[in-house]
C-alpha cells in the first residue's frame, strides 16, 4: 500500500520525467562524443598515412618496380604500426604485410577476415595509390579507434543507468517526504473537522515552499476561527438584543388579555408592540443588510460616484438634528472627489456617522466632517470633542451588538459601525477611529 501511494504522488512521476528527459541528455551527449572523437582519430589516421605513403612514394628506390618492391618489403618487415601491400594489376602481392585488396584509389576502410592477415588485427584503415601500374597501400589499424567507441558506449550504458536508478531513488525520497508533509495537513485537517479549531499546520521555518502553504493555511485557520467566535458573540448579542424587546411585547399582550382594559387603552398596547416589532425587524434589516454587503453582490454595481456631493448631502440632512441638540456641525468637503462606488451605501455609511456623532457627542459638542484628496486617495474625517471612545474599545466596536454601554438601556442594536466597517470594507478602503483629544475622530481613506 505504502509502495503504491509513493509511486502514484507527483513528485515520483516528475522524477520519472527527469529520469527519462536525463536518458535523453545522455544519448545526445553520447552522439556528440562518440561522432566527434571517431572523427578526430579518423582524420589523425588518414593524416599519419599520407605523411608515410608520401615517404614511400619519395624515396629513391621507389623510381622502379624492382625497388619499390625491395621498399615496401624493408618497410613491412620493420613496420612500427603501419601495414603495406604492393601487388600488381592480377592481385598478386609482391609485397607487404597485408593480403591482397581491391586496387580502389584513395581512402577506405577495410576489416579484414581473421586469420588472413599476417597479424592479430582486423581492421584497417588506410590509403591506397597506383604506382606504374601496380597498387600501393599504407594503412593504419582501427582497433584503437574500436576499443574507443566499445569504451564510450560501456560508459554511456553505465553512466544512464546510474542516473536512472539515482532519479527513482530520488524520487521515491522526494515522495516520502512530500508525503509526511501532506499528512501533516491532512491530520490537521481531521483534527478541526472534529471540533478542535486551535490546530495548525507545523511549519519548519526552513522558508520554502511548503512553509509558505502552511503560513497561508493557517492564517486561513486564524480568520476561520475568528470568524466563527464572531458567529458565537454574534448569536449571544442577538439572543441577548431580542429577548428584552420581545419580552416586553409578551409582557403587555398578555397584560392586555388578563386586564379588563378600553378600546383605547388596547390600541396603546398594540402601538407599542408595533414599535416593538419595528425594533426587531430593524435589527434583522441592519444584519442582512452587513451580510449582503460581506458577500460582495453590491460590488457589481459599483459606479463614479462624486463623494463630496454625499456628504455634502448627509451634513445638510443632520443639520436641524444636531441644531435641536445644541451642536455645532462644520463642514469642509473639497468637491468633486471621485471614487468608484455604490452612492446609496456610501451614503448609508456617513449617515451611520454623523448620527452616531449626534447621538454620542453630547449638547454643545462641535461635529466636524472634513474631506480631501490626498494623491490618488480621497481621505474623510468625522471629528467630535464629545466623550470618545476608549482606545481598547476602538476595535471592538467595529464588531456586530457590541455597545460601550453594558446594560443596554438607550436606544440602538450595536450594528452602525460595524456597517460602516462592512461597507468600508467592501470599498477598499481604510476606517481608522482616533483619539480626537477629546473626542473621536474617524478617518476613512478610500485608495
Amino acid at each position: 500500500m505504502l509502495v503504491r501511494r509513493v509511486l502514484g504522488t507527483s513528485s515520483f512521476r516528475l522524477a520519472l520525467m527527469y529520469a527519462a528527459l536525463t536518458g535523453i541528455s545522455f544519448l545526445l551527449l553520447f552522439s556528440v562524443i562518440f561522432w566527434s572523437t571517431a572523427r578526430f582519430m579518423r582524420h589523425q589516421i588518414d593524416d599519419s598515412v599520407s605523411n608515410e605513403l608520401n615517404e614511400v612514394l619519395t624515396d629513391k628506390l621507389s623510381a622502379s618496380p624492382e625497388g619499390m618492391s625491395q621498399l615496401v618489403a624493408s618497410m613491412a618487415h620493420h613496420s612500427s604500426g603501419f601495414h603495406y601491400l604492393l601487388q600488381d594489376s592480377g592481385r598478386v602481392v609482391l609485397a607487404g604485410n597485408l593480403p591482397a585488396l581491391d586496387p580502389r584509389v584513395g581512402i577506405r576502410e577495410w576489416s579484414g577476415e581473421p586469420g588472413k592477415l599476417k597479424t592479430s588485427l582486423t581492421a584497417i584503415r588506410g590509403r591506397g595509390v597506383d604506382v606504374n601500374g601496380n597498387y600501393l597501400f599504407v594503412g593504419w589499424s582501427t582497433d584503437q579507434l574500436l576499443e574507443m567507441q566499445e569504451f564510450v558506449t560501456a560508459s554511456f550504458l553505465w553512466g544512464l543507468a546510474a542516473s536512472v536508478v539515482l532519479a527513482l531513488a530520488g524520487g521515491v525520497v522526494m515522495s516520502r517526504r512530500l508525503m509526511r508533509k501532506i499528512e501533516r495537513v491532512s491530520e490537521t485537517s481531521r483534527n478541526i473537522v472534529q471540533g478542535d479549531l486551535k490546530q495548525r499546520v507545523p511549519t519548519q521555518h526552513g522558508g520554502d515552499e511548503f512553509d509558505h502553504l502552511a503560513s497561508s493555511i493557517n492564517t486561513m485557520l486564524d480568520r476561520i476561527e475568528a470568524l466563527m467566535t464572531d458567529v458565537q458573540q454574534v448569536t449571544t448579542d442577538i439572543a441577548h438584543d431580542l429577548r428584552t424587546p420581545l419580552t416586553r411585547l409578551r409582557n403587555r399582550l398578555e397584560f392586555s388579555q388578563r386586564a379588563d382594559v378600553g378600546a383605547a387603552a388596547l390600541r396603546e398596547v398594540i402601538d407599542t408592540a408595533r414599535r416593538e416589532t419595528d425594533v426587531i425587524l430593524e435589527i434583522f434589516g441592519a444584519l442582512l443588510r452587513i451580510a449582503q454587503i460581506e458577500s460582495g453582490a453590491r460590488k457589481a454595481g459599483f459606479a463614479r460616484v462624486d463623494l463630496g456631493e454625499v456628504l455634502n448631502t448627509v451634513i445638510e440632512l443632520y443639520a436641524p438634528a444636531a441644531e435641536e441638540r445644541q451642536l455645532t456641525l462644520e463642514a469642509k468637503v473639497a468637491a468633486p472627489l471621485m471614487i468608484d462606488g455604490d452612492r446609496e451605501l456610501l451614503t448609508q455609511l456617513f449617515v451611520n456617522l454623523v448620527d452616531n456623532a449626534v447621538l454620542h457627542a453630547g449638547s454643545g459638542a462641535h461635529i466636524s466632517v472634513r474631506a480631501h484628496s490626498v494623491g490618488a486617495s480621497v481621505v474623510v474625517r468625522v471629528c467630535d470633542d464629545g466623550p470618545g471612545i476608549p482606545e481598547s474599545m476602538r476595535t471592538r466596536v467595529l464588531q456586530r451588538f457590541f455597545r460601550l454601554e453594558g446594560s443596554r438601556s438607550t436606544p440602538g442594536s450595536g450594528l452602525g459601525l460595524s456597517l460602516a466597517a462592512a461597507i468600508t470594507k467592501l470599498h477598499g478602503a481604510r476606517i481608522v477611529l482616533m483619539d480626537n483629544q477629546p473626542g473621536l475622530k474617524v478617518e476613512i481613506t478610500f485608495l
